[in-house]
């Protein structure tokens, strides 16, 4: 037939009018099965379902014309339809996985991903070498928050395809989001080697490389992708996001400014404007768009409270549930904010991490403390710890610096007194690693070798304030480093509160025990990053949060030789700072 000589030709349009004038003189299913691809083929999918549809009436279990009905309901926004028609190619072949593969896609696109993850594992069953149904099976499983099987799956799809670029893409975007970045460069880079015109791949690229820190790379990689796909919003905001951690917070905006132009809802873009804004110290603008981390689907916090949220309108006499939703230094640094509302008339009623408990029960003006799963008060209100500064219109100048507003438990006070007055000479208290799993902790942390100077200046005993991981950083340093360790005992925030009030000063890095010592107006110095959180602002010796704190900032991302040089410094010539 003509039609295949077209085709054949790659005249796909002339093969289209070709069987269609047939199909009007003689209506056939192969002819309508031939229409019906070659319009798939074009991409004209509508009108590929009508002409399929009418093949299938004829032959119900035809796999081929099945199939591309399939195909062109998914591809028409029917994945009801597809589904169906799926399912029944499956019932005519039942041992082809393609059919099951087909089958699992469109279930997982109609939003039933555990029924499509079930036909995507029949797929891999009845052929383990089948790439596309390890991508879409990891496709699926990233929908899901099943990370790990996911990065499983796509690297399975490349020992059968090294080069499936879509794979390699995902794979790195993966790693990247599980907090492994150095793995997933040289998969990015294959993926821009292999197709240097997919503006996706210079993205993640971007992404990864900012994720490690090395920005002037980053940005050529984000440039690239900007090249390729000017109006690509999410490049513009992660373009953005590399300016911000190198405190560039000017151009940060701009990039923002345009990401924000070209998607405005974008959650995500405007939380992160929304931090660059108070690390610049707009925090009337900024509190305002901090809010919108409240809608960023997965990164957001869930409230534990059915009642409305809070509006700033005047308390006459309600009651306020204020809860926790970030970590446990945020929920310490903004739960200040609980004796303001009890100021306002409020019956205050605080939702808090287990964790954190003890703590607050030192707290003035709080009617309740209740620790996350545990059952809820009745209240009238709620309001997230963190969005109090909005409503109560907190600037950089009027934020509450009253401490301490906690206080320790005085009974582990004194368990802990004994052991800390046999240690001789200034008590410096040291805290060297965060959460591992923190996105920020390869910049954060300090290896705890590196604070040895410290244990050399005269009149100084340091004392372990770590709690979890770090402590395994002992053994590595114990032949060459005096530092006490405080033993099992030593596992709360109660107890590193009650050691925190014995101490002269406290040394750390930018985590819960930084938030607790400034909390309890302890003396305390942060060893802070190159890239900085946004609430110690930029440049800053101090902080306007902790009256008690001093910042020492690194001059170079990833040296801490300065930082601890500069404290060590201090330390010798300690003059009560």
């Amino acid at each position: 037939m003509l039609g295949h000589v077209h085709r054949a030709r790659g005249r796909a349009t002339e093969a289209a009018e070709c069987w269609r004038r047939a199909v009007g003189l003689h209506p056939d299913p192969d002819v309508e099965r031939e229409l019906g691809t070659v319009l798939n083929e074009l991409g004209r999918f509508v009108e590929a379902v009508a002409v399929l549809q009418r093949a299938v009436v004829r032959r119900p279990d035809w796999f081929d014309a099945l199939t591309q009905l399939g195909i062109a309901c998914g591809s028409s926004g029917q994945p009801a339809e597809a589904v169906r028609a799926f399912e029944a190619a499956t019932g005519a072949r039942p041992d082809a996985p393609q059919a099951h593969h087909n089958l699992g896609v469109a279930l997982v696109q109609a939003g039933r991903p555990e029924d499509g993850i079930t036909a995507l594992c029949r797929a891999l069953a009845l052929d383990p070498s089948y790439p596309e149904a390890h991508y879409n099976l990891a496709n699926a499983l990233t929908g899901l928050g099943r990370r790990a099987d996911a990065l499983d799956h796509y690297r399975q799809a490349l020992v059968h395809r090294p080069n499936y670029v879509e794979a390699l893409n995902n794979l790195g975007l993966g790693l990247t989001e599980s907090g492994r970045p150095d793995e997933a460069v040289p998969y990015l880079r294959q993926v821009v080697r292999l197709r240097p015109d997919f503006a996706e791949g210079h993205n993640n690229l971007g992404i990864a490389l900012d994720a490690l820190g090395r920005w002037d790379e980053a940005e050529v990689a984000l440039h690239e992708a900007l090249r390729l796909n000017p109006r690509a919003a999410d490049a513009h905001a992660n373009l953005g996001n590399v300016q911000k951690a190198r405190g560039r917070l000017a151009e940060a905006l701009a990039c923002y400014e345009i990401a924000l132009w070209l998607e405005p809802e974008s959650a995500s873009t405007r939380y992160n404007r929304a931090l660059a804004l108070l690390q610049s110290g707009d925090y009337e603008r900024g509190w305002a768009e901090y809010e919108w981390r409240l809608r960023r689907g997965k990164g957001a916090a869930r409230c534990p409270s059915d009642r409305a949220a809070w509006d700033g309108t005047p308390a006459a006499g309600r009651s306020i549930l204020a809860w926790a939703e970030q970590g446990l230094g945020d929920a310490v640094q903004f739960v200040r904010y609980a004796p303001l509302l009890a100021d306002r008339g409020f019956r205050v009623l605080v939702h808090t991490p287990g964790p954190l408990l003890g703590l607050f029960r030192s707290l003035r003006g709080v009617a309740g403390l209740i620790a996350e799963g545990e059952p809820l008060p009745s209240h009238d209100v709620h309001c997230p710890l963190m969005s109090l500064p909005y409503r109560l219109g907190t600037t950089l100048e009027t934020v509450p610096t009253d401490v301490p507003y906690l206080a320790a438990d005085p009974g582990r006070i004194d368990n802990w007194r004994v052991r800390l007055d046999e240690v001789p000479g200034r008590k410096i208290g040291v805290y060297w690693q965060g959460n591992p799993h923190h996105p920020w902790d390869r910049h954060r942390s300090v290896p705890l070798y590196e604070l040895e100077p410290l244990a050399r200046v005269p009149g100084v005993s340091l004392v372990s304030l770590q709690q979890g991981p770090g402590r395994e950083q002992f053994g590595s340093v114990s032949r060459f480093m005096s530092l006490l360790e405080l033993g099992p005992g030593f596992e709360t925030i109660d107890d590193l509160a009650a050691v925190i009030a014995q101490l002269d000063l406290v040394v750390t890095v930018d985590t819960a025990a930084a938030h607790v010592a400034g909390a309890l107006g302890r003396p305390t110095w942060v060893l802070l990053s190159a890239m900085t959180d946004w609430r110690w602002l930029l440049g800053r010796p101090d902080s306007p949060w902790y009256p008690t704190v001093r910042l020492l900032r690194q001059d170079r991302l990833g040296s801490w030789k300065s930082v601890v040089a500069e404290a060590r410094d201090r330390l010798a010539g300690h003059s009560g700072d």
